[in-house]
C-alpha cells in the first residue's frame, strides 16, 4: 500500500472515529475506532474526556484496562486519559472474513471502583490483493456437444479484505465463444462461471485461452487474474450426475471420529472407463473444511476426521464433483451442506476483572468489592447462566450491564471474622448441568472502633508510709479488640487535685507498661488514702479511651514519739510536783497525759517507772499515767523524790519519751490535785454544758432519723421504675454497715454527769483504727472539783486539726471518726 493511499484511509478513519465516538457515547456504549496497520503510539482516543472525569482527577482515579488482551492491542496512559495503540494490528487475523470486527475494552477505574466496557472498531483498509489458489485453470470442451449457454464453473479468488475492500467483481478478456457469469451465493461469495456462447468445433481451433481477473471495491481497487485454457475434446458426451444438486444433514457436534456423515451417489450413463466416476472436493470447498471431512473419491463417502465444534463455526458447505475417467473427462456437482447444532459441552467461565484485596470493616452496605463478567460458549438453555454465592457471607451478587459486580449485604465486623473466603459458582441450564467454581480472599481492615478495656474496674494499692519515692504501687492492664496500630495502648494519669497537691506530683504511671509508682514519701498522719483515675488511651485516629480507678492506702509505720500533754513540763521533761508529807497511800500525786500521732498499735501508750525511781514508795498505772503514792511518807525518805517515768507506744518497734517528775514533800496541807477542768479552756456550769451536749444528741439524731427517711423513699422509688442500681440496699446495705460501724461512748463522772462522748467508726482494718489516749476516766478520778482551765502549747495543733485528738486519717478517707465533746467535771 503506497504512502498517498495510507494518509488518505487514515483521515477518513479519524473522521469516521469521531462520528462513531459520538453515536458511542449518546446511545450510551462507548465506541472507538482505528484502522488496522495503524502506526504503534498512534491516538485512538481520549477514555477520561468521553467518560466525563475531570483532568485533575485522572490520577486520583488510576485508570487502567482490564484485561491482558486489551493492554496486548491498547495502552492507556493513566496521566491524561489517551488511549493508544500498542503493536500493529492486523484485522484479518483478528477477525477473519467476519464482516464486523469490535474489540470489547474494559476500563477500570478506582476511587471509587468502577468498570467501564468500551469497543473499538479495528476498520478494514484495502491492504489485501484477490488471488486465486491456482494460477492456471484448464477447462476440457467437448466439440459438438456442448450447446451454448453450458457453464463452466471457475476458480474463485479469495481477499482477505471485508466489505467493498472484498471482491466486488470477476470479468474476462472479450471473446465471441464465451461469456462470463456471476452468481452471488447466499454467503456474499461471488461465484464466476464459464459460459459457452457458440458450439465449439476443434477443427476451426482446438484451445482457447482466456484471462479472469477478480477486483475488490478498494480506493483504489486491486485485482488478481488467473489464466484459463479451453480445450476442445472429442466426444464423451455424458457428465456424471448426483440424484440431488443440494444435500443438508443436521448433526451434533463433537460427533466420534472416523463416523459416516453421508455417501454420495453419481451417475454416469457412459460405459467403460467413460463411465467410472471419482469424487473429490473442488475448489469452492474451504480448506477449514477440507480439515474436517474426509471423501472417498471411489465410494463417495463423506467421513469426518476433526471436531466439529459449534462455537467455532455452525455451519459448513462442501462443494463436491464427480468426474468420469473418459476422454475428455466429464463432471458433475453437488453442494452438501452440514448444520452442526449445539450440545451442553462447555461449562460456564467467571471472569474476574477487578477484585479489592480488602475493605474497611465499616463500608457501607452495596459497597463493591469484585467485579466480574461470565460467559458461556453455548447457546439456548445451554448458554444461560445462574450464579451462587458459598452460604453464610455478608456479600450478594449485583447484576450489571454486561458484567455483575460482588457487593455487600452486611455491616461487617473485622473483630468477628477478619477474613472471608469468596467462593461463586456458576451453572448453566443444559443437560447435563454443567458449573463452575471460583474462589478468592477477602480481607476486612481495621478501623478503630473498640476502646481499650481495663481488666478490672478499680484497683487497691497499698503503700507503707515514708517510703521512698519511686516505689512500686500496683500495675494496671487493659486490652483493645482492635489491631495494629489502634490497639497500641498509652497509659496516663488524668490530673487533678489531691488536697492541694497535683495528682501528677503524687504518683506515676508507666505509660507502656501501666505500672504504677510514688513520686513522693507519703504521711500517713496527712493523708491516709485518696484515689486516682487511670487513663489508657489507642493509637488510633480517632484515639479512644477508658478510666479506672486506683485507690492508694498508707499504712502507718512507729514514726511518732509519744508526746506528754499534761502536767506542765520544761523543755527537758522536767516536772515539778509538791506532795504533803501527810499524804496517805494511794494519794494521786499527778497524772500523766500523752498522746501519740500514730494510729493503731502504734498509737496505745504504755506508762512505767525506769532507773532508781523508789518503787516501793511510788506507782504508775500503766494505762491511765496516774501516779499514786503506795504507802506513808516516812521521815527517813527524801524531802525530795525523782520519779523517772517512760511513756512508750506499741509500735515495732516501740518508740518512747522519758519524763522526769521532781516530787517535793512540803508541810503545808493544801492540796492542788489536778482536776478535769484543768483541761478545759473555758468553764462554763456543767448543768449547762450538759443541756447543750444533750440538745446536741437530741439534733445529731433527728438529722440521722430524717436522713435515712428520704433515703428509704428514695430508694423504694427508684425500685419502682426499676432502677434497682441506684439503691444500695441489699442483704446489709451501706448505712446498715456504718451504723454498726458507729459506737457511740459515753463517759461518766462519779457523780453520773457527762464527762465526754466518744463516737467512733469501728474500722474493718485492725490497722486503720484510731486509738487515743487522752484523758481519764470518771471511775479513775476520785476528785470531781472544778479546776482551773489549764493552756497545753503541746496540744494545739493536734486539737485544731482533729478536735479531740482525732487524726486526720480518721476524719478523711478512712472514714475514721472520734469526736471527743468536754464537758464540764461538776
Amino acid at each position: 500500500m503506497d504512502i498517498q493511499s495510507s494518509a488518505t484511509a487514515w483521515k477518513w478513519q479519524v473522521v469516521y472515529s469521531f462520528l462513531l465516538c459520538s453515536w458511542g457515547w449518546v446511545s450510551g456504549q462507548i465506541i472507538f475506532s482505528v484502522g488496522e496497520e495503524t502506526e504503534q503510539g498512534s491516538l485512538v482516543g481520549n477514555v477520561a474526556q468521553v467518560l466525563g472525569i475531570n483532568l485533575v482527577d485522572i490520577s486520583k482515579r488510576r485508570l487502567h484496562l482490564g484485561s491482558e488482551r486489551n493492554r496486548k492491542h491498547f495502552a492507556l496512559n493513566p496521566a491524561n486519559g489517551d488511549l493508544t495503540v500498542k503493536e500493529r494490528i492486523d484485522r484479518e487475523s483478528l477477525c477473519g472474513s467476519s464482516s464486523a470486527c469490535v474489540l470489547p475494552i474494559e476500563i477500570v477505574a478506582e476511587n471509587p471502583l468502577e468498570l467501564y466496557s468500551l469497543e473499538i472498531e479495528i476498520i478494514d483498509i484495502n491492504d489485501n490483493s484477490p488471488t486465486f489458489s491456482v494460477s492456471e485453470h484448464i477447462i476440457n470442451i467437448t466439440e459438438l456437444l456442448s450447446s451454448p449457454g453450458v457453464r463452466f464453473p471457475l476458480e474463485i479468488a479469495y481477499d482477505p479484505d471485508v466489505g467493498k475492500n472484498g471482491i466486488s467483481q470477476y470479468k474476462i478478456n472479450p471473446t465471441p465463444h464465451f461469456s462470463l457469469s456471476v452468481k452471488n451465493r447466499k454467503d456474499g461469495t461471488l461465484i464466476p462461471e464459464l459460459v459457452l456462447e457458440t458450439v465449439l468445433d476443434r477443427e476451426e481451433k482446438g484451445e482457447h485461452r482466456l484471462v479472469l481477473t477478480a477486483l475488490d471495491g478498494g480506493e483504489p481497487p486491486r485485482s488478481g487474474s488467473c489464466h484459463i485454457t479451453v480445450n476442445v475434446l472429442d466426444i464423451n458426451d455424458n457428465p456424471p450426475v448426483f440424484e440431488k444438486s443440494n444435500y443438508k444433514i443436521k448433526l451434533l457436534e463433537n460427533p466420534k471420529l472416523n463416523t459416516v456423515l453421508t455417501t454420495l451417489n453419481a451417475t454416469d450413463l457412459d460405459e467403460g472407463r467413460n463411465g467410472e466416476i471419482e469424487y473429490y472436493f473442488d475448489s469452492h470447498t474451504s480448506e477449514s473444511a477440507k480439515e474436517l471431512f474426509y471423501l472417498n473419491s471411489q465410494t463417495g463417502e463423506i467421513y469426518i476426521k476433526g471436531i466439529l465444534d459449534y462455537e467455532e463455526s455452525n455451519f459448513h458447505e462442501l462443494s463436491i464433483r464427480a468426474k468420469d475417467k473418459g476422454v475428455p473427462k466429464m463432471e458433475g456437482q453437488c453442494l452438501l451442506q452440514v448444520e452442526v447444532e449445539d450440545a451442553n459441552d462447555n461449562p460456564p467461565e467467571i471472569i474476574l476483572t477487578s477484585t479489592s484485596t480488602d475493605v474497611p470493616e465499616n463500608a457501607a452496605l452495596e459497597t463493591a468489592v469484585a467485579f466480574f463478567t461470565v460467559k458461556d460458549k453455548d447457546s439456548g438453555k445451554n448458554g444461560e447462566v445462574t450464579l451462587t454465592l458459598s452460604p453464610n457471607l455478608p456479600f450478594k451478587i449485583k447484576p450489571l450491564k454486561n458484567h455483575y459486580s460482588l457487593v455487600t449485604d452486611q455491616l461487617l465486623d473485622r473483630e468477628k471474622i477478619s477474613q472471608y473466603v469468596i467462593q461463586m459458582t456458576a451453572k448453566d441450564l443444559g443437560s447435563p448441568t454443567l458449573q463452575t467454581h471460583v474462589a478468592f480472599s477477602l480481607n476486612i481492615s481495621d478501623i478503630n472502633d473498640n476502646p481499650p478495656l481495663f481488666l478490672q474496674a478499680s484497683y487497691d494499692a497499698i503503700l507503707h508510709e515514708n517510703k521512698e519515692p519511686g516505689s512500686f504501687l500496683c500495675v494496671v492492664s487493659a486490652f483493645d479488640s482492635d489491631e495494629g496500630v489502634n490497639a497500641e495502648l498509652t497509659y496516663s494519669i488524668v490530673n487533678s487535685n489531691i488536697d492541694v497537691f497535683s495528682v501528677s506530683s503524687l504518683v506515676y504511671i508507666d505509660p507502656k507498661n501501666g505500672n504504677v509508682y510514688s513520686q513522693r514519701a507519703f504521711d500517713y498522719e496527712n493523708i491516709q488514702v485518696f484515689k486516682i483515675t487511670v487513663r489508657v488511651e489507642d493509637s488510633g485516629s480517632p484515639k479512644l479511651f477508658s478510666n479506672a480507678t486506683v485507690s492508694i492506702f498508707i499504712l502507718d509505720v512507729n514514726d511518732n514519739y509519744p508526746t506528754l500533754l499534761y502536767p506542765k513540763y520544761t523543755r527537758e521533761l522536767i516536772i515539778d510536783e509538791r506532795i504533803p508529807n501527810s499524804a496517805s497511800p494511794g494519794y494521786l500525786v499527778t497524772k500523766l497525759s500523752a498522746v501519740d500521732l500514730d494510729s493503731g498499735h502504734n498509737a496505745w501508750l504504755l506508762f512505767s517507772l525506769v532507773d532508781d525511781t523508789d518503787t516501793t514508795l511510788f506507782k504508775v498505772s500503766a494505762y491511765t499515767g496516774e501516779i499514786r503514792t503506795i504507802r506513808e511518807l516516812q521521815e527517813t525518805d527524801y524531802k525530795e523524790q525523782r520519779l523517772v517515768t517512760s511513756i512508750s507506744d506499741h509500735g515495732e518497734p516501740p518508740l518512747s519519751t522519758t519524763v522526769i517528775i521532781l516530787v517535793n514533800v512540803i508541810e503545808s496541807t493544801e492540796e492542788k490535785n489536778p482536776k478535769p477542768q484543768d483541761f478545759l479552756t473555758n468553764s462554763k456550769p456543767a448543768t449547762d454544758l450538759t443541756l447543750y451536749l444533750i440538745v446536741s444528741l437530741v439534733a445529731i439524731s433527728l438529722v440521722s432519723l430524717i436522713t435515712f427517711i428520704i433515703l428509704i423513699v428514695k430508694c423504694l422509688n427508684n425500685a419502682t421504675y426499676g432502677n434497682s442500681s441506684v439503691c444500695c440496699f441489699t442483704s446489709r446495705s451501706y448505712s446498715d454497715q456504718y451504723a454498726d460501724q458507729y459506737k457511740p461512748t459515753l463517759y461518766l463522772n462519779t457523780d453520773g454527769t457527762l464527762k465526754y462522748m466518744e463516737v467512733r467508726m469501728v474500722p474493718t482494718d485492725p490497722q486503720g483504727q484510731c486509738y487515743q489516749n487522752c484523758f481519764q476516766t470518771a471511775a479513775e478520778t476520785p476528785n470531781v472539783s472544778i479546776m482551773k482551765a489549764q493552756h497545753f502549747p503541746q496540744l494545739n495543733d493536734s486539737v485544731n486539726e482533729n478536735k479531740g485528738c482525732v487524726d486526720t486519717n480518721c476524719l478523711n478517707d478512712t472514714q475514721q471518726v472520734s469526736v471527743f465533746v468536754y464537758s464540764l467535771i461538776l
